[in-house]
C-alpha cells in the first residue's frame, strides 16, 4: 500500500460502519492497521483512543487538529497487529485491552498487565483462561542499574484522603532515576457494567466515572447519544451546559492552583483558593441543585434550568472572583521561595506532549494548542470569545499560570452565557431511530483535557458498547518523564501540577 498522509484516505480504503457520527469509522484490514501505525509513530497523526469489542480493536485518531475518524481491525485468533510496538502511548492502553478482553497485540513491547492486579482467572469480558504461573507471578517493576540506587516504595494506600495508586521510585540519594506507576487499583469494569442499560441510567453512570469532571463526562456521553440518535438539543440547553462546563473547569482549577502551592508549603494561597473554589461550589448547589452539578447534564439538554436568582448568584461569584484572584496571583508570582519550588521543576518537553497528544493544562504549558472547545468544537463555544493560553516552558510554574490564564478565560466565558443565555425549553426526549443500531462518538474539553466517548445503542435503544476515555491515560506517562531529574521532595508539586485522575484512568 502507498504511504498514505490523509486519514480520509485510509479511512475510504475500509469498510464504512453505518450509521457513524459524527466522524466515519471504517473496517480495515492489518496492512491499512499497521500503515495508520506508522502515521501515529512519524508524528503525523495523533491517538485519541483505542479500544476493543470482543474480536476487534477500534483507533480514534486525528489528522492535524481539525480531522478526525475510527478505524477498526478483525482480530484474527485473538490477535492483531500491536500499536504499541512503534507508538508508545498506546502501550497501557494495549495491556488494559489485552487484561480486559483477552486479545493478544502482536510485538507489544511491555507484557506486564495493567489492570489485572494477579487476581484475575480469565478476561473478565471475554478470552481464554489466564496461565496459572503468570497470573500469580509478583509484579515486575522495570529496572535502573547504577551504584548507590535504592529504591522508595509510595502507596496504593496513601496517608491523605486520596485515591490508591503505587509509585516506585529508584533513586540516587534524592535524585530522582526513574519512576514508575502502577495503577488499576479502582478498576470498577464500567464499561461492563453499561452494556445493556437503558440510555437513563447510563449517563448517570458516565457521570460518576471521575466525581470532579462529572459535567465534562455526563456532556460527552449525553453528545455522543445525541450525535448516534440524530437528536437536536434545545439552544437554551446548550448554553447551560457550556455554563456548567465552565463553573466545573473554575472550581478545579482554583483547588488545583491552591493544592500547587500547598505543597511548596504555602499554605495560605491553599486557604485562599479553597475558598473561591467553595464559592463556586455553593453557586452550583443554588443553581442546579448539585454542588459538582451531577446528573444535570443529561442526553437531550438539561436537568435542571437557571432561574433569575441563580444568574444572580453566577454574576455575584464572578465579581468576586474577579476582585479576589488577580491579588492572589500577584502573591503566588511575587513570592521568590514559592517561585524557587515551580520554576524549572518537572519540565516536560513539547516533543513527548506532542507524541502523547497531551491535552489540557499539561498540554498547553508544553506549548500544545490543542483544546477540544476550539477543535474539533461544540455549540456554543463557537459563538464565545475566548482564547486558549498556551506557554513553552513545560514546568510547574508554567502549568500553574496556564490555570490562572484558564480562570480568566472561564471567568469571561461565564459572564458571556448568563448574558446571552436564550429563552426556550432545556430538553428534548431522547428517542432512537426505528430498528436501527446506531454509533456516535463526542470529545468534550473537560478541566484535565478532552474526554472521549464513542458508543452504540442497539435497535431498542440501550447501549450495545460505550468506551469512555479519560485525559489522564496520556498523562499519568508524561509523570514519570518529568520526575527523572528531579529531587523526590518535588515529586508532589509535579503530581499535583498534573493532577490525573486515579478513577477517570481505572474506569
Amino acid at each position: 500500500m502507498p504511504v498514505q498522509t490523509s486519514l480520509r484516505d485510509v479511512i475510504l480504503t475500509g469498510v464504512l460502519a453505518q450509521p457513524h457520527a459524527p466522524w466515519p469509522r471504517a473496517v480495515v484490514n492489518e496492512e491499512i492497521w499497521r500503515e495508520a501505525t506508522r502515521h501515529l509513530s512519524a508524528g503525523v497523526w495523533s491517538l485519541l483512543a483505542l479500544w476493543a469489542e470482543s474480536a476487534q480493536v477500534h483507533m480514534a485518531l486525528a489528522d492535524g487538529d481539525d480531522h478526525f475518524g475510527m478505524i477498526t481491525v478483525q482480530c484474527r485468533g485473538q490477535r492483531y497487529p500491536s500499536v504499541a510496538r512503534a507508538h508508545p502511548p498506546a502501550i497501557r492502553l494495549e495491556r488494559a485491552i489485552r487484561d480486559l478482553w483477552g486479545l493478544q497485540p502482536e510485538g507489544l513491547p511491555d507484557q506486564r498487565p495493567w489492570l489485572d492486579h494477579g487476581t484475575w482467572q480469565r478476561a473478565p469480558n471475554g478470552g481464554a483462561c489466564r496461565d496459572a504461573a503468570i497470573a500469580g507471578a509478583p509484579y515486575e517493576f522495570l529496572p535502573a542499574d547504577g551504584e548507590s540506587l535504592h529504591q522508595i516504595a509510595v502507596g496504593p494506600v496513601h496517608a491523605g484522603i486520596i485515591e490508591p495508586g503505587h509509585f516506585r521510585f529508584t533513586a540516587n540519594g534524592e535524585a530522582v532515576v526513574r519512576l514508575e506507576a502502577r495503577l488499576g487499583y479502582v478498576h470498577k469494569g464500567i464499561e461492563r457494567l453499561m452494556a445493556g442499560m437503558p440510555v437513563e441510567r447510563a449517563a448517570r453512570l458516565a457521570g460518576r466515572i471521575s466525581g470532579d469532571s462529572t459535567v465534562a463526562y455526563s456532556f460527552a456521553f449525553a453528545r455522543a447519544i445525541e450525535m448516534a440518535h440524530g437528536i437536536e438539543v434545545p439552544p437554551r440547553a446548550v448554553w447551560l451546559r457550556a455554563l456548567m462546563a465552565e463553573l466545573e473547569r473554575l472550581a478545579n482549577h482554583f483547588g488545583d492552583i491552591g493544592a500547587i502551592c500547598n505543597d511548596a508549603a504555602f499554605a495560605m494561597m491553599h486557604a485562599q483558593c479553597g475558598h473561591l473554589r467553595e464559592l463556586v461550589l455553593r453557586a452550583c448547589d443554588r443553581c442546579f441543585g448539585h454542588r459538582l452539578m451531577m446528573d444535570q447534564v443529561v442526553p437531550g439538554g438539561v436537568g435542571r434550568d437557571l432561574q433569575r436568582e441563580g444568574s444572580e448568584h453566577i454574576r455575584a461569584l464572578v465579581d468576586e472572583s474577579r476582585r479576589r484572584f488577580p491579588e492572589l496571583m500577584e502573591l503566588y508570582d511575587n513570592t521568590a521561595s514559592l517561585q524557587d519550588r515551580t520554576v524549572g521543576t518537572g519540565i516536560l518537553s513539547g516533543a513527548l506532549a506532542r507524541q502523547y497528544a497531551c491535552g489540557g493544562t499539561i498540554g498547553r504549558a508544553s506549548g500544545r494548542t490543542f483544546d477540544a472547545r476550539r477543535t474539533p468544537g461544540c455549540p456554543p463555544y463557537d459563538g464565545l470569545e475566548f482564547d486558549v493560553p498556551v506557554r513553552q516552558e513545560g514546568d510547574v510554574d508554567a502549568r500553574v499560570w496556564i490555570r490562572i490564564r484558564e480562570v480568566e478565560q472561564s471567568l469571561s466565558l461565564i459572564d458571556q452565557i448568563v448574558r446571552r443565555l436564550p429563552p426556550g425549553p432545556i430538553a428534548v426526549p431522547v428517542a432512537p431511530p426505528a430498528g436501527a443500531a446506531c454509533e456516535g462518538a463526542a470529545m468534550v474539553e473537560g478541566f484535565r483535557g478532552d474526554v472521549f466517548v464513542w458508543l452504540r445503542t442497539n435497535a431498542d435503544g440501550h447501549i450495545e458498547r460505550c468506551h469512555l476515555r479519560d485525559p489522564s491515560w496520556f498523562q499519568w506517562p508524561l509523570l514519570e518523564a518529568v520526575i527523572e531529574g528531579n529531587i523526590v521532595a518535588d515529586f508532589p508539586l509535579c503530581n499535583k501540577s498534573f493532577n490525573c485522575s486515579y478513577a477517570g484512568h481505572d474506569g
